[in-house]
């Protein structure tokens, strides 16, 4: 039976993989061992049958296993990765972490995209596979088709994404400055809004706000810098966009792609605009991703209120598919010209 071990199980990306593996039916045939960097012979989920949790810094038992599934983050796969390969392990090691998706010896996974590519690797023998960045997947998930048919000539993504893209820790540190932008209000109520807003202003730029993760205020604020810096100005988050899609979809030669990352306001979700040239003609029956979900918010005449309340934050957590919201007639591909409107706002305009 394959011997599956689980690291960083408990973590943000690694209990929605075990809840997933739960609802499908993923544990029947293997046999499962959880690791713990903090609680080694503590109590395992159900799933290991009484078997107390392993030590995930022991090469022996790690070794032991078919396969490794590290959500523990860049950190531990650093550590321990390198070494557990020097002992002799032939095994398949999975991984969340960024640490080995450039590597010549991995292939990032996204199977809905690039299955074949994933098969290549198998048939060349490789063992090492980790998942991509948020952003990359979420953009070939939806535009996969048009890359695989040639049409995109290049392509620039602005993300929006939520604090628990970074971690636990950043997101929790988010609902304590949430909690510190609302204390004074609290403390001293008033219908003035531009009293509240001094209020929430004076607690962003407090020294007791937490800032230990993000280094700066995200409650009520935007922060328009994401992962380490690169050559030539990018941000990896950035950087990322290029190097893993293009590697992702096996492209050569590979397709441009820039962009501009932002950390939001919020504690899920993800929400980007991606303006592309298409080569020749665009036409509908193009194929994209298969979770791409048209919101009804696309039609004519659809409401305001589809628009506010479905493709959100609030409403799409949890989906297996994502939304792709209102998409407003371009001036560029629609030159007509739109209706005169006056700027004036005098009491006795009427137009």
């Amino acid at each position: 039976m394959l011997r599956v071990g689980l690291i960083g199980w408990r973590g943000m990306v690694g209990s929605v993989l075990l809840q997933r593996m739960r609802e499908e039916n993923d544990f029947r045939g293997i046999e499962p061992v959880f690791f713990s960097t903090s609680n080694a012979g503590g109590q395992a989920p159900t799933e290991a049958q009484g078997a107390p949790l392993k030590d995930a810094k022991n090469l022996r038992d790690l070794s032991a296993c078919h396969v490794l599934i590290s959500c523990q983050g860049g950190e531990y796969t650093s550590e321990i990765y390198g070494p557990l390969r020097q002992s002799g392990w032939r095994g398949f090691w999975i991984d969340a972490a960024s640490t080995l998706r450039m590597s010549n010896d991995a292939v990032i996974i996204l199977d809905p995209v690039n299955k074949p590519v994933i098969e290549q690797g198998l048939a060349r023998g490789i063992l090492t596979f980790a998942g991509g960045n948020c952003t990359v997947s979420l953009m070939l998930m939806a535009l996969s088709g048009l890359f695989k048919a040639g049409l995109v000539e290049w392509m620039t993504t602005m993300t929006y994404q939520a604090a628990s893209g970074a971690g636990a820790a950043k997101m929790l540190e988010l609902v304590k400055q949430m909690e510190c932008l609302t204390n004074p209000t609290r403390a001293t109520p008033s219908e003035n809004a531009l009293v509240v807003d001094r209020m929430v202003v004076d607690a962003q730029r407090a020294p007791a706000l937490p800032t230990q993760e993000f280094g700066a205020a995200l409650a009520g604020s935007l922060i328009p810098w994401i992962d380490k810096e690169m050559p030539g100005g990018q941000t990896k988050e950035e950087w990322k966009g290029m190097a893993e899609g293009n590697k992702i979809l096996g492209l050569n030669p590979p397709v441009p792609i820039d962009g501009l990352c932002v950390r939001m306001r919020a504690t899920k979700s993800w929400v980007s605009t991606r303006p592309c040239p298409l080569t020749g003609c665009a036409c509908a029956s193009a194929p994209c991703g298969a979770t791409a979900r048209r919101s009804p918010s696309n039609s004519p005449g659809t409401s305001r209120s589809a628009t506010s309340r479905k493709p959100s934050p609030a409403r799409t957590p949890g989906c297996a598919w994502f939304p792709t919201p209102r998409k407003p007639r371009s001036a560029a591909s629609h030159p007509q010209p739109f209706p005169a409107r006056s700027m004036c706002r005098s009491a006795a305009c009427t137009s």
